[in-house]
Protein backbone atom coordinates (compact mmCIF):
# COMPACT_ATOMS: atom_id res chain seq x y z
CA UNK A 1 0.00 0.00 0.00
CA UNK A 2 1.34 3.41 -0.94
CA UNK A 3 -0.27 5.27 1.97
CA UNK A 4 -1.23 8.36 -0.03
CA UNK A 5 -3.97 10.64 1.15
CA UNK A 6 -5.67 13.74 -0.15
CA UNK A 7 -6.07 15.52 3.15
CA UNK A 8 -5.56 18.97 1.70
CA UNK A 9 -8.38 21.43 1.12
CA UNK A 10 -11.30 20.15 -0.93
CA UNK A 11 -9.33 17.50 -2.80
CA UNK A 12 -10.56 13.93 -3.00
CA UNK A 13 -8.61 10.81 -3.95
CA UNK A 14 -10.73 8.27 -5.84
CA UNK A 15 -9.86 4.70 -6.79
CA UNK A 16 -11.22 4.31 -10.30
CA UNK A 17 -13.51 1.37 -11.07
CA UNK A 18 -12.08 -1.18 -13.50
CA UNK A 19 -14.02 -2.20 -16.61
CA UNK A 20 -14.88 -5.85 -17.10
CA UNK A 21 -12.21 -7.78 -18.98
CA UNK A 22 -14.71 -10.25 -20.43
CA UNK A 23 -18.34 -10.31 -21.49
CA UNK A 24 -21.17 -12.12 -19.69
CA UNK A 25 -20.74 -14.89 -22.27
CA UNK A 26 -17.08 -15.34 -21.26
CA UNK A 27 -15.43 -13.65 -24.27
CA UNK A 28 -12.17 -11.93 -23.30
CA UNK A 29 -12.05 -8.28 -24.38
CA UNK A 30 -8.82 -6.61 -25.54
CA UNK A 31 -7.75 -3.67 -23.43
CA UNK A 32 -8.32 -1.27 -26.33
CA UNK A 33 -12.03 -2.11 -26.49
CA UNK A 34 -12.72 -1.83 -22.76
CA UNK A 35 -14.63 1.30 -21.80
CA UNK A 36 -13.25 3.53 -19.09
CA UNK A 37 -15.79 3.68 -16.27
CA UNK A 38 -16.74 7.06 -14.83
CA UNK A 39 -17.16 5.81 -11.30
CA UNK A 40 -14.95 5.07 -8.36
CA UNK A 41 -14.64 4.80 -4.60
CA UNK A 42 -13.37 7.61 -2.34
CA UNK A 43 -10.06 6.56 -0.76
CA UNK A 44 -9.20 9.81 1.04
CA UNK A 45 -10.51 13.36 1.26
CA UNK A 46 -9.48 16.67 2.72
CA UNK A 47 -11.43 18.66 5.31
CA UNK A 48 -12.93 21.02 2.72
CA UNK A 49 -12.50 24.40 1.08
CA UNK A 50 -11.99 27.58 3.09
CA UNK A 51 -14.30 30.53 2.35
CA UNK A 52 -13.46 34.25 2.52
CA UNK A 53 -14.26 34.38 6.26
CA UNK A 54 -11.88 31.50 7.00
CA UNK A 55 -14.67 28.98 7.65
CA UNK A 56 -14.23 25.44 6.35
CA UNK A 57 -16.89 24.22 3.92
CA UNK A 58 -16.81 20.41 4.39
CA UNK A 59 -16.53 18.07 1.40
CA UNK A 60 -19.74 16.34 0.31
CA UNK A 61 -18.37 12.78 0.36
CA UNK A 62 -16.76 10.38 2.84
CA UNK A 63 -14.16 7.65 2.53
CA UNK A 64 -15.81 4.57 1.05
CA UNK A 65 -18.51 6.46 -0.92
CA UNK A 66 -19.08 5.32 -4.51
CA UNK A 67 -19.08 8.41 -6.75
CA UNK A 68 -19.78 9.41 -10.35
CA UNK A 69 -16.77 11.08 -11.98
CA UNK A 70 -16.49 13.50 -14.90
CA UNK A 71 -15.18 12.07 -18.17
CA UNK A 72 -12.31 14.58 -18.17
CA UNK A 73 -10.59 16.49 -15.40
CA UNK A 74 -8.66 15.82 -12.24
CA UNK A 75 -5.13 14.49 -11.98
CA UNK A 76 -4.53 10.84 -12.88
CA UNK A 77 -2.17 8.88 -10.65
CA UNK A 78 -0.95 5.30 -11.12
CA UNK A 79 0.34 3.79 -7.90
CA UNK A 80 0.87 0.11 -7.06
CA UNK A 81 -0.72 -0.90 -10.41
CA UNK A 82 -3.96 0.89 -9.51
CA UNK A 83 -5.38 4.00 -11.17
CA UNK A 84 -6.42 6.88 -8.94
CA UNK A 85 -7.92 10.27 -9.70
CA UNK A 86 -7.26 13.35 -7.56
CA UNK A 87 -10.17 15.79 -7.97
CA UNK A 88 -11.86 18.67 -6.21
CA UNK A 89 -15.13 18.11 -4.37
CA UNK A 90 -16.97 20.38 -6.83
CA UNK A 91 -15.92 18.13 -9.77
CA UNK A 92 -17.82 15.09 -8.44
CA UNK A 93 -20.99 14.65 -10.49
CA UNK A 94 -22.89 12.53 -7.99
CA UNK A 95 -22.82 9.97 -5.22
CA UNK A 96 -24.36 6.50 -5.47
CA UNK A 97 -26.77 5.76 -2.62
CA UNK A 98 -28.49 2.56 -1.67
CA UNK A 99 -32.25 2.87 -2.04
CA UNK A 100 -34.36 0.73 0.24
CA UNK A 101 -38.04 0.10 -0.34
CA UNK A 102 -40.47 0.18 2.54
Amino acid sequence: SSGINAEYGDRILVSRAVAAAKTKGGIMLPESSQKKLNEGVVVSCGPGAVDADGDVIPVSVSVGDKVLLPEYGGTKLNLDDEEYLLIRDSEILGKFVKVTSE
